[in-house]
Parts: structure tokens; sequence; C-alpha cells
């Protein structure tokens, strides 16, 4: 969710609701002990108690393979006042993984129990430290032994992907595999991958055993979406365009025109996944540069 489920995006979800917390970006650490500023700049709730303007609480991710590094950061971030520390051991980028970070630790269980171990004893007790994995890197062959290997390190639950690194994004995801790492560890298991619906969430918890799910892409294409799974309500474009104006005028300032039309016509793509107005809006705007007239055109949208 690099780029993607960032500061603004974070604010417009968690007020529409149904997350019992958020994640930010992650946080790349490569050797040194960061400053703080840098974690303020992913986690601007971090002024704010860690929570957004909702009052959702907001975990601070860390990336990365170095354990006593990883530790010192993780100790800063629960000083700045993270409420929880999760690790990322599923990114897929292949910029990631080519500087040993992300899903290409799993081919190395023993690494990942020793930055989760060097994590937790870093960290104060009250502050949960969390992973997420893969099944795996090129195969899920060693899913079960980075679960026992994160489970041993102390962590307070593990949210897993349903599918490997070499598998990517493309469908569908393996529910049931994470169903075999839930049953080989006593800690919670958290499922993610492919959840796009709330009958997709329910099968989700079926097939993998686990009661709690992880949504990511699947929150950006339909902002109700964890509304809906706990409601069983719908809701259409109607409900939607609101928080779309919200974001885009909270967008205004932070950046060059250019750079936060684009996040808006990024967050359009996810949109016209499950609402045709969204592709409507995205080809009447995919040429414009300046999110003041994103602005004039969402209005004309709306009035029509």
């Amino acid at each position: 969710m690099e780029g993607l489920a960032d500061f603004w995006l974070r604010q417009v979800l968690t007020d529409i609701g149904g997350y019992d917390w958020c994640v930010t970006e992650f946080v790349r650490v490569s050797g040194l002990l960061l400053p703080p500023k840098v974690f303020y700049r992913w986690c601007p709730e971090l002024k704010q108690g860690a929570r957004t303007r909702a009052g959702t609480p907001v975990h601070v991710q860390l990336l990365g393979s170095d354990p006593a590094c990883m530790a010192e950061n993780a100790a800063l971030a629960a000083s700045l006042g993270a409420p929880a520390i999760d690790l990322n051991f599923g990114c897929p980028a292949k910029t990631v993984n080519r500087h040993r970070g992300g899903a290409v630790l799993l081919d190395e269980p023993e690494l990942v129990h020793a930055v989760v171990a060097a994590v937790r004893r870093a960290v104060p007790v009250d502050i949960p430290v969390s992973a997420k994995m893969r099944l795996g890197n090129a195969d899920d062959a060693r899913a079960l032994d980075n679960a026992r290997a994160v489970a041993a390190a102390g962590a307070s639950w593990l949210t897993v992907h349903g599918r490997t690194k070499a598998q990517g994004y493309r469908p569908p995801a393996f529910w049931d595999r994470i169903h075999a790492v839930q049953a080989a560890v006593s800690l919670p298991v958290i499922a993610n991958g492919e959840i796009w619906t709330p009958d997709d969430a329910r099968r989700c918890q079926a097939e993998s055993g686990c009661q709690a799910l992880m949504l990511g892409r699947g929150a950006v294409s339909d902002p109700y979406l964890a509304h809906a799974i706990r409601t069983g309500r719908g809701h259409g474009w109607d409900d939607i365009a609101p928080h779309l104006d919200a974001y885009v005028r909270m967008l205004l300032g932070t950046g060059k025109p250019d750079q936060e039309a684009g996040r808006v016509k990024q967050w359009l793509n996810y949109l016209r996944r499950d609402y045709p107005q969204a592709a409507a809006l995205l080809a009447r705007v995919r040429r414009e540069r300046d999110p003041h007239a994103m602005l004039t055109l969402l209005a004309a949208d709306k009035a029509a």
C-alpha cells in the first residue's frame, strides 16, 4: 500500500468507519537511526495522539532486515507515541526485495525471528509488535516456519496475505493456506488478500479460519467496504462523492499541483472498479493537473 494508503486517505477511510486500527505506509529502515521528522512525515497522526481525526489508532509500519537497527527505530517510534509497531515481511516490490526487505526475507525464517525478537525486546511491553507476511517468496514451502518464527519471537498477532511474492497480486488468494498457518500457531492470525466485497470477507473467514481481516486495495476501491462488512448495508456513489471532495481539499497545498492531481487520479482509478461514475469522472480529469479545477468538475458532477 506504499504510495496509496497515505495520511490523507487514512483520514477519509476512517471517517467513514468500520476499522479497529490502520497502519502507515512502511518506513524503510536501512542501517541508520532515522530522525523523528521521518516518522512524522510518514505518520503525521503521531502529533495527534497517533489517531486519525475520527479517533482510529494508527500503527507504525517498519520494513528492514537488520535486527539491531529495526529495534532502535522501533524504540524511537514508540517514544514518539506509536501505539503499536508492525513489521513488513510481505512487500513484493522488486526494488525493496533487491535491498533485502519485504517478502524476500521469508526465505530466512531465522532472520524473520531475529528481527521480530529484537523489536519486541526494544519497545515497552504494553506496545504490541505485529508482523505481516505473505505465504512465501518463490513458493509457500516455508510458510509455517515463518509463522512459527514470528510467534516464537513474541509477536502479538500475525497478518498473512494469501499469496507468495512470486504470485504477486494475481487472483486468487489462497485463503485455505492461511488456515494452515492459523492452525500452526497460537497467536491471533489476521487474513488478507482479494477481499473486495462483503461476500469475499465471509468466504475468507470461512476458508482461512480467521475472524479478523485486513483490508487493503479493496478498501480503497470501495471506501464503505469495512462498514458494509460490519453492518451488511451497501452504499452508492452519492455517499462516496462528498468524501472524494474532502480528500481533494485536504491535498491542496501539500505538494506541487500536478502531484496532488496525480493522487486524486490514482484514487479514482481504484474507485472505478466498483463505481462507473468514478470511471466517467476519471476520463474527464485525466489530463487535468490542477486540483482546484478538479473540485470544479466534482461540483459539476454532483450538480448533474
